[in-house]
């Protein structure tokens, strides 16, 4: 057993009187002994609950975060052929339960027009077990399981599109995700994840959420780890799509001399789109939806993947306007050019 462990969890553990926040350098000692199991298994798990009904405050997330910077796994961005920079998906972890994602068809649509990608991510994990976005590449004809950190990186390099997939690459993570179901609730580690950035450089960190106070956090701690340039979306179940049937709540971090944050607005009507997102029956629904569209065929997944190609494009420096940027992902569909990069990807997977 740890005693300075045990110390820290006291601390965040005391109740609503007593306990304290841990200061960024103890969030980071009590995380670095979780992942090197310098903590015990009782210890961890009254760590994460305890830790989960106070909240994590930004300085102990910049200090999980700390952590996983020094022992994750870390990709080279600095001499990729790409003059965009790297965008980093931020997605829940345990998936998605009642929405077909378009992330992936969102990702195709970046890569294909010149702004590489990162994603990461498990397999199907607590607390809700839904459909990772690792299952969905499987069915697209990509096995980022399979790809051990030094293929990743040439993936990356080749194609403009990495997935760091944790049980491969990060295991010491892995091994907390039992606590999850263990515990029954997402931990703060869930709410890290939507922050970590396994390279640094010219990124643009693109962070999902559900409530507005985890929008707080990741303003916060993004700042407190030196990031001002950075995407908050409001997004489906939590994840960086946007939705079809009500207006998105975006915020923009804009780096510069003066950093500062801005708040947009996107009502997917203004701009013709159905007011209905597409409800998740099955995984094989979900997949045969995505391969539909990339191979140029309608359907109702469409108008999804027009709003987020089009918003991202746009957000990303490719499309000089919104409409310009949802003209240009009808486009894309239309001709092909996902089904062509979709073929290369798959080619060097």
């Amino acid at each position: 057993m740890s005693q300075t462990f045990r110390e820290l969890l006291k601390t965040i553990g005391s109740g609503v009187h007593t306990g304290k926040d841990l200061s960024r350098s103890e969030a980071a000692v009590a995380t670095r002994q979780m992942l090197l199991k310098e903590a015990t298994p009782a210890q961890i798990g009254a760590f994460l609950i305890a830790h989960r009904i106070k909240r994590p405050s930004p300085e102990e997330l910049a200090g999980m975060l700390d952590i996983y910077d020094e022992l994750g796994p870390r990709l080279e961005i600095d001499h990729l052929p790409f003059d965009k920079p790297v965008v980093i998906f931020g997605n829940p972890y345990d998936g998605r339960t009642r929405t077909v994602p378009v992330t992936p068809i969102t990702t195709l649509m970046l890569v294909a027009s010149g702004v590489p990608v990162v994603l990461h991510g498990g397999g199907i994990m607590p607390t809700k077990y839904g459909v990772p976005l690792v299952t969905l590449w499987q069915g697209l004809g990509v096995d980022f399981t399979q790809q051990d950190l030094a293929q990743t990186q040439q993936f990356l390099e080749k194609t403009g599109l990495a997935f760091i997939y944790i049980p491969n690459h990060f295991p010491l993570a892995d091994h907390l995700v039992p606590y999850r179901d263990q515990i029954g609730k997402r931990p703060p580690i869930a709410t890290m994840e939507l922050m970590w950035l396994p390279c640094t450089g010219n990124i643009h960190p693109i962070s999902g959420y559900v409530h507005p106070p985890t929008e707080e956090r990741f303003l916060k701690t993004f700042a407190l780890k030196g990031i001002s340039y950075f995407t908050s979306i409001k997004g489906l179940e939590g994840s960086c799509d946007l939705s079809c049937s009500r207006t998105a709540i975006i915020g923009f971090g804009h780096a510069g001399e003066s950093p500062y944050f801005e708040r947009f607005l996107l009502d997917p009507r203004e701009y013709g789109f159905k007011p209905t997102d597409v409800i998740l029956e099955s995984t094989e629904q979900a997949i045969a939806l995505m391969q539909g569209l990339i191979q140029g065929q309608d359907n109702e997944l469409k108008d999804a993947a027009i709003l987020n190609g089009g918003f991202y494009l746009w957000r990303c420096g490719v499309s000089e306007d919104l409409k310009t940027g949802f003209e240009q992902a009808e486009v894309m569909l239309k001709e092909g050019k996902l089904a062509e990069k979709l073929k290369e990807i798959s080619s060097l997977g």
